[in-house]
């Protein structure tokens, strides 16, 4: 559930924007403002208590706006302030993170009211992440900025390096944005930011829970001067909560992770750069599982590499961003684990390429943005692809890659920004080529529009009312073109799915309410779905196609209230909040068609929270979520199924010092079991995790 978030305080003029730490979609290199949104089933925060950073005025101008430069997002390619921005962002800001009863971001998004979390493994092993009824390959994942999209396959693509205690925010946009994002933001993006600490220190923590759980993990951060260094790691392992029908776990789990990132900041220029390393290996149980194929113990490890040297100029009439990246995915897949020889392991290495340049500039009509992307994405593969002249040896085997897969993405923007006392638009387009296919260059525009009807960016009390209208394309996974093993058949010659949407809606925020309200209209062609077709009974198979069209039709509605403002005579109660989402998709399906995604999707999400302060230190909070799903599988028995609505409630109890915090979490509280996310994959019961955090300064 999303909380609107705002600065409670009189705003100053500000001319000379900073844009400091990683800007939301940095592809671009560049840094966002200051969201309006935020999550409500986590704890509310001022967006200042993020940002240390000093704030800077221009003493020439009698009127004065305050950047809080490290704390902004905006959904647009030229950096406004928050009180300017036309389209609506969300954040998720670290005290919030901090106070949520989960240990991945894929739990975290769960949340969050937009966004739909296919669970099939705990602790974020592996789960889909998609918004707004779209699906796990339809959204751009970006880390500080850096798209990290996997073209393999959208499943893993939230394998990150960094530990949530690392993350400063995760900036949500929802609906397409092609213009801003690129490729494969079709009905979305989220990006995750983290940055080194500003002062020096370091953390360990160490936690212990159910099933086996247990994690440790530090992080060591020295600043000097205009540099500053940050190291992380950690190990965490669990036994899972099932077996296979031979007794063996089957939902087991290990991982490890390593994150470098630092930043040399002076007045002229900053530069960042990152180097991340996540490893980890999950018992895949009936992740794949069909009726046809029943396999329970299956097993997955997946190996990722990031890197990314990002800059930005502070001065001179055009500001320039410009960032380079290389990113590797290697998976290996067991379909029975440990037996190669009842079926050979799939093997699986991509490289990922880019680089990019945003820049912006201000004159008398307003803010101006342009810029370009190259991103080269190569595959090589045991069963995805076209054949190799030249195989490829696999390390660590006596197999080879026998199958590869290239393509070359080639995309430029421009974008102008005007902005008034009440008014802001934004309009602009995006121009992109793909060597795959011989596809033609296509254009998909967007504009933005905002408009304070009550007060104005200098008033506590005040109401917004906004509209857009936004195109992106996504190009097809390279496993939606070629994964053809064991009861799947994929088609090489896909189209690109496109979207286009349009969105209004009003928000309203005082010192005790904050709401929003929007709806929305998308519409999808040449969608892409794994789909089967049950009525062929033992020769079923599933196929990736193009659906002709999808049009989804929604409504989310968010409200936050300040209990302590409201009751100012007691302190026990800080914040309610209460969101609600619902979707309607109008499309032609066929008798006997059973879906994998794009047929699947939460028709009702509704999201409650509630944060309390019992004593002294000692903080808790309630998270309680309701989803009912759209959509049919087919057991193991052959018969067809319609999903269940369910009901989850979370908890946490925190304990918070000066330099150290101890807390107990628990999923599932009432130890409902009887749900899926997934046909055939069952999920666990209570879940039970205690830990402790430490902070040394030196």
């Amino acid at each position: 559930m999303y909380k609107p978030l705002f600065q409670q305080r009189e705003v100053i003029v500000f001319h000379q924007f900073q844009r400091k730490g990683y800007s939301l979609f940095a592809c671009l290199g560049r840094e966002v403002l200051i969201s309006v949104l935020s999550v409500a089933t986590l704890s509310s925060t001022k967006a200042a208590s993020i940002s240390d950073e000093v704030w800077r005025t221009d003493s020439a101008e009698t009127t004065k706006t305050v950047w809080l430069s490290d704390v902004g997002v905006t959904g647009s390619r030229a950096p406004l302030a928050q009180s300017q921005a036309a389209r609506m962002v969300t954040v998720l800001s670290r005290e919030e993170i901090a106070q949520a009863p989960v240990q991945s971001v894929n739990d975290l998004l769960k949340y969050a009211v937009g966004i739909d979390v296919r669970q099939r493994g705990t602790f974020g092993s592996q789960t889909d992440v998609s918004v707004r009824g779209g699906t796990q390959e339809q959204i751009t994942i970006l880390l500080n900025g850096i798209n990290i999209c996997d073209p393999q396959t959208g499943h893993n693509v939230l394998d990150l390096p960094v530990q949530l205690s690392e993350i400063v925010r995760i900036e949500v946009l929802e609906g397409p944005a092609g213009r801003t994002y690129c490729t494969s933001s079709l009905v979305g993006a989220i990006n995750i930011v983290t940055r080194p600490d500003r002062k020096q220190g370091a953390d360990v923590a160490l936690e212990t829970g159910s099933y086996g759980y247990g994690k440790a993990s530090m992080r060591a951060n020295i600043k000097q001067g205009h540099w500053n260094n940050q190291l992380s790691g950690s190990y965490s392992r669990s036994d899972g909560y099932s077996r296979a029908a031979s007794g063996k776990l089957n939902t087991d789990y290990s991982g490890s992770k390593a994150f470098y990132q630092g930043e040399y900041d002076d007045e002229q220029v900053r530069l960042s750069w990152h180097l991340g390393l996540a490893d980890k290996g999950w018992g895949s149980s009936t992740f794949y599982a069909s009726p046809k194929w029943q396999a329970d113990d299956q097993y997955e490890h997946t190996t990722k590499l990031f890197t990314a040297i990002q800059a930005e100029t502070k001065k001179g009439i055009i500001h320039f961003q410009p960032s380079i990246y290389w990113n590797q995915h290697r998976d290996r897949y067991e379909g029975y684990r440990n037996q190669p020889e009842r079926m050979k392991y799939n093997y699986n290495r991509c490289d990922v390429y880019g680089v990019n340049l945003n820049s912006y500039f201000d004159w008398i009509a307003g803010r101006t943005a342009f810029g370009a992307e190259l991103r080269n994405e190569d595959l090589v593969s045991g069963n995805l692809g076209e054949t190799l002249f030249q195989t490829h040896h696999i390390s660590g085997t006596n197999r080879d890659y026998t199958l590869a897969i290239n393509r070359t993405n080639i995309s430029a923007h421009l974008e102008h920004n005007i902005i008034l006392k009440r008014l802001t638009v934004s309009a602009g387009f995006v121009a992109v080529k793909s060597s795959w296919s011989s596809m033609n260059m296509s254009i998909y525009p967007g504009i933005d529009a905002s408009y304070w009807i009550l007060g104005d960016k200098h008033k506590s009390t005040k109401m917004k009312v906004f509209a857009s209208y936004n195109s992106s394309l996504r190009l097809p996974s390279f496993t939606e073109m070629y994964y053809k093993l064991q009861g799947y058949a994929a088609d090489p010659h896909l189209k690109p799915e496109e979207m286009q949407a349009v969105e209004i809606g009003a928000q309203f925020v005082s010192k005790t309410v904050e709401a929003k309200t929007s709806l929305y209209h998308h519409h999808g062609k040449n969608m892409i779905d794994w789909i089967m077709d049950t009525s062929q009974g033992e020769n079923s198979i599933w196929k990736s196609v193009n659906h002709t069209k999808i049009n989804s039709y929604g409504l989310e509605t968010n409200l936050r209230l300040n209990l302590q403002q409201l009751m100012s005579r007691q302190n026990v109660l800080k914040s309610f909040g209460l969101s609600y989402s619902y979707i309607n998709q109008d499309k032609d399906l066929e008798p006997n068609i059973v879906s994998q995604y794009a047929l699947e999707y939460l028709k009702h999400k509704l999201v409650a929270s509630l944060q309390l302060n019992i004593w002294h230190r000692l903080s808790a909070g309630l998270h309680w979520r309701w989803q009912d799903r759209v959509g049919t599988y087919t057991d193991f028995k052959g018969e067809v199924k319609s999903y269940r609505p369910y009901s989850l409630l979370d908890a946490k109890l925190t304990w918070n010092a000066d330099n150290y915090k101890i807390y107990a979490e628990a999923n599932n509280v009432l130890n409902y079991k009887d749900y899926v996310d997934y046909g055939n994959v069952p999920q666990p019961g209570t879940w039970i995790v205690v830990g402790a955090r430490i902070h040394f300064k030196y």
